[in-house]
């Protein structure tokens, strides 16, 4: 009783943390200014524009750092869960890669010139062929090693491939833009891309989410799972698929935000405890809000080129990672 208790008090705590920090997200501007008067004065020689600043350029900035957040968080729980594995992250199965070279390979073939939601399309369309690539390579009844070494293959491939984009790019100018992109980032981003990745998201989530009984269970073990009623390959086959769907869209999006999947779980387990299942809702909230502060963080300085979402998470993330890898060695000796 006393450990749920706990739980609730974390997962709320990060609710109000992660509404907090959204609408900072909507009334923060560059150099940590405040907003809310600018948009009060705007509202009252001109509502519409206030209006249309505030729901077409703030809110989906906003929105995709709590839905990228809560994506990389959940997924990221869920893998190191299903894996048995503290050092699991979304990127793992291949499914991120793929989504960064199908919207690379838009801004090669210059379709992004014509719409911005052309690049989500190809982000999307390169996660799915991904995933069913990586199920083509583990067949139909696949180890958990033998989905890793599938994911890892086709991350490696994809970003082979991307590099060959950039390498063959036809001016420096869509090399530029190719980087800037793969650099991740929530700037300048429409509620028309918003709306499209959300139905992947939001089918990516349930599907992860359908696993944490399970994912209890398998931390028993494969054979004490199975004799508890759960299906490794149903259990597998929906948590890669969940995350494949949601984190490629998050990345089709927003570019390659790194580390978040992998640092947040392991932040939250102090908190709540080992159980896989417990740490699923935490790890989204968490994400969330790791997101959010993370892209208030990029508006700080004044002067200068704004900095870049995944340049800041992979600042905090690599020196986490390679801690997390120095306690594993103690432990391990």
């Amino acid at each position: 009783m006393q450990r749920q208790m706990n739980a609730w008090v974390v997962n709320l705590s990060l609710a109000v943390l992660a509404a907090l920090l959204f609408l900072a997200s909507l009334y923060v501007g560059r150099g940590g200014e405040l907003l809310a008067h600018k948009f009060a004065l705007i509202a009252e020689t001109d509502p519409d524009i206030a209006r249309l600043v505030l729901m077409e350029v703030r809110l989906p900035r906003a929105l995709l750092g709590c839905l990228v957040g809560a994506t990389l968080g959940l997924s990221g729980a869920a893998l190191q869960g299903l894996l048995r594995n503290p050092l699991a992250e979304p990127g793992l199965i291949g499914a991120s890669g793929g989504a960064a070279l199908g919207a690379v390979l838009v801004f090669y073939a210059g379709l992004a010139a014509g719409t911005a939601m052309f690049v989500p399309v190809g982000g999307v369309i390169g996660a799915l062929a991904a995933l069913g690539l990586l199920y083509l390579l583990a067949g139909r009844n696949p180890a958990i090693v033998t989905i890793i070494l599938a994911g890892v293959a086709i991350s490696a491939f994809s970003g082979a491939l991307t590099s060959l984009a950039l390498n063959l790019s036809p001016s420096p100018y869509a090399a530029l833009e190719i980087v800037f992109w793969m650099l991740g980032s929530l700037t300048d981003r429409s509620m028309a891309q918003v709306w499209f990745v959300l139905p992947f998201m939001g089918l990516g989530w349930l599907l992860t989410a359908s696993t944490w009984r399970a994912l209890d269970a398998l931390s028993l073990g494969e054979d004490t799972a199975a004799t508890l009623g759960f299906s490794l390959r149903s259990v597998t086959l929906r948590a890669i698929l969940g995350t494949g769907l949601a984190v490629g869209a998050a990345v089709s999006v927003t570019g390659v935000i790194g580390f978040v999947g992998l640092v947040v779980p392991h932040l939250m387990r102090p908190l709540v405890g080992q159980r896989p299942a417990s740490l699923l809702l935490p790890s989204a909230l968490g994400g969330a809000a790791l997101v959010l502060a993370a892209d208030l963080a990029v508006r700080l300085p004044v002067d200068g080129p704004e900095l870049k979402l995944g340049v800041v998470t992979a600042l905090l993330g690599a020196p986490f990672f390679l801690w997390l890898i120095l306690r594993t060695r103690r432990e391990a000796s």
